[in-house]
């Protein structure tokens, strides 16, 4: 897939409990489509879809949030970044644009939202897609997260940030990962460029993550068709957390993408694509 988008899109702004949230609104290129709705991952963007959201146009109208606190949206009070305040913020943006059906995918803390949203059974969830987590992370992972999230953060250039993306994560598709690496960038008042995400959050601490017995009882509750998309080397949802999941949730089939760490998207593109496409068209 190519980080190109040729479909129409906007980008919106939508004043919601008290932030200014954007989104990004991928128009289909089929008359009377469906809603697709994409939720990033912790510090990530709306803009991290780009490429996927283009490739699903043919099928459904696709919608991008900016969760509070990353990309252009909004930052919050510092507390007021959780599961429950960002499912909360879902509900209010699929009434307010009037979404009457849709299937909602999230990924890494996207799917914890989706996982909270979808085990309270909102009548226009028509079906659910969570990528690479579950109720239980790994700790190998979780510590992982934290290191990156506590390295450096201001860079000289563009230049410099996808380097450094690129020690960490070799394993994506270049022209993606550096389109994931550009967007993420905002420049600072001296000139140089750091992370587009709220700085309370360079902390894992500083966000709510939801417990596990309250998690494992939102998935039990889903009543939707539901795919579980675990990446080959994760090293935050287990294999066996994933398939514990996939005998959880009632309608769950479980796919591993294969080449992919936990952000499957970004790692394995087309891999990533066909397991969604063959999910959602099944």
């Amino acid at each position: 897939m190519s980080p190109t988008t040729d479909t129409a899109v906007t980008d919106e702004w939508i004043e919601m409990r008290g932030l200014r949230f954007h989104f990004r609104d991928w128009a289909s290129r089929r008359t009377g489509a469906p809603s697709l709705v994409l939720l990033h991952g912790y510090t990530s963007h709306a803009r991290s879809w780009d490429a996927y959201a283009e490739a699903m146009t043919d099928r459904y109208r696709v919608l991008a949030l900016d969760q509070r606190g990353h990309g252009e949206t909004g930052w919050a009070a510092a507390d007021q970044y959780g599961i429950d305040e960002m499912t909360g913020d879902l509900e209010v943006l699929v009434r307010a644009l009037g979404v009457e059906t849709f299937t909602l995918l999230g990924l890494s803390m996207g799917g914890m939202v989706a996982m909270e949203y979808a085990g309270r059974r909102p009548a226009a969830l028509a079906a659910c897609v969570i990528v690479d987590i579950g109720p239980e992370i790994e700790r190998s992972g979780s510590s992982r997260i934290q290191a990156n999230v506590a390295a450096t953060d201001v860079f000289a250039s563009r230049e410099e940030a996808f380097a450094t993306a690129r020690v960490a994560n070799a394993l994506p598709p270049e022209p993606l990962h550096r389109h994931r690496s550009d967007t993420s960038l905002m420049r600072t008042e001296d000139g140089r460029w750091t992370y587009r995400y709220d700085r309370i959050l360079r902390s894992p601490r500083n966000f709510r993550w939801r417990d596990a017995e309250t998690a494992w009882t939102s998935c039990a509750k889903i009543n939707v068709p539901t795919q579980i998309i675990r990446g080959e080397f994760s090293d935050i949802l287990s294999p066996r957390i994933a398939e514990l999941m996939a005998r959880t949730i009632p309608q769950a089939r479980l796919r591993v993408v294969g080449n992919a760490g936990h952000g499957v998207p970004l790692d394995a593109p087309d891999g990533f694509l066909a397991a969604t496409r063959e999910f959602l068209e099944g």
